[in-house]
């Protein structure tokens, strides 16, 4: 991207190896318990079981907070990503992935003693998705392995819902954060999080993060309402900034002194919605760290998760990243 201000993120999640495959709704209804959508965290065997019945998933990187970064170390940005891989053939393909898009791998960790984390996302032909993951070796993160040196030079730390099923350690790694100096953003990930984590959730949110990312689903679940504008309200009363996005409805941002609508970039043929938000959040946080309005922020969001629902899984190509250059230099006014 030309005139390109060098921006620094630091991830903290879990390094998981998407295994996408097409399924219908009957499939979901026969192999999965629990609700069609979200994520699910089951046992290697459950997971296994399931991928038995599959031919040659396709595999991808993954990760709620790895694919943010991702696509911000694909936007220009030096992009960071602290989590857990194993020490086998998948943690291998994740962090020769985030090397090959220009992201630090420095920060990884590599677990002798459990499997790289996988995660099978089920695509229904609606281009829902529905996860089920096994974390294996991700699960290991721990409170020794997070430093206040960690944080050193990055200004924003971007992570990820999923980890609040582990409440000792997201919460030392945002108080951490926070002690040095980070801004916080954190992707709420999933409704399943959030309904399990009601008694905990609103003073992380109150006490460490500022800018909270949500779909529809999730600020529903938060707010306990069906109303979406009251669930807005409500999840912004704990953040500075508030991004609830929609898919085909948009996206609206809420600060402490504007709310603004962004229009949705629209998908011709939907094909899966994996990785999508976490995508949108990589636009927004790119646009946000370069000082730009929220309503542009938003609108970079719109390209890039645009993009995202037109591919299997959270890997772009060259010729949709080429896409997103022009898009989003358009919006920036950059000739």
């Amino acid at each position: 991207m030309k005139n390109n201000q060098k921006i620094k993120v630091l991830g903290a999640g879990s390094p998981v190896v998407d295994l996408l495959a097409y399924v219908d709704d009957s499939f979901l209804e026969k192999n999965i318990s629990g609700e069609k959508g979200g994520m699910e965290l089951i046992s290697s065997e459950e997971l296994n079981d399931i991928l038995k019945q599959l031919k040659n998933p396709f595999k991808a990187p993954g990760g709620s907070a790895g694919n943010t970064i991702f696509a911000l170390c694909r936007l220009g940005a030096e992009g960071c990503l602290t989590g857990r891989i194993g020490d086998d053939e998948n943690g291998n393909f994740y962090k020769s992935s985030l090397e090959n898009a220009k992201g630090n791998t420095q920060k990884l960790k590599t677990d002798n003693s459990a499997p790289t984390a996988k995660s099978l996302c089920m695509v229904t032909p609606d281009a829902a998705r529905t996860m089920r993951t096994h974390l294996g070796a991700a699960m290991n993160l721990n409170t020794e392995d997070i430093k206040p040196e960690d944080f050193k030079d990055f200004p924003l730390l971007h992570t990820e819902g999923y980890l609040i099923f582990n409440r000792d350690l997201i919460t030392h790694i945002l108080r951490t954060a926070k002690e040095a100096g980070c801004l916080i953003s954190l992707d709420l990930a999933s409704f399943e999080v959030v309904n399990a984590s009601k008694d905990f959730l609103p003073d992380l949110l109150k006490n460490y993060v500022d800018i909270i990312f949500a779909n529809e689903d999730e600020a529903k679940a938060f707010a306990e309402t069906d109303d979406i504008d009251k669930a807005l309200d409500v999840l912004s009363q704990f953040c500075s900034i508030c991004a609830v996005k929609n898919g085909a409805k948009g996206s609206v941002i809420k600060s402490e002194k504007e709310k603004i609508k962004i229009e949705p970039i629209f998908c011709d043929s939907p094909i899966d919605t994996t990785g999508a938000g976490d995508y949108w959040a990589a636009g927004f946080l790119y646009g946000y760290l370069k000082n730009l309005p929220l309503e542009i922020c938003g609108s970079l969001g719109s390209v890039l998760g645009a993009e995202a629902v037109s591919v299997l899984g959270a890997e772009l190509t060259d010729e949709q990243w080429e896409r997103i250059f022009i898009r989003t230099n358009e919006i920036l006014h950059i000739t």
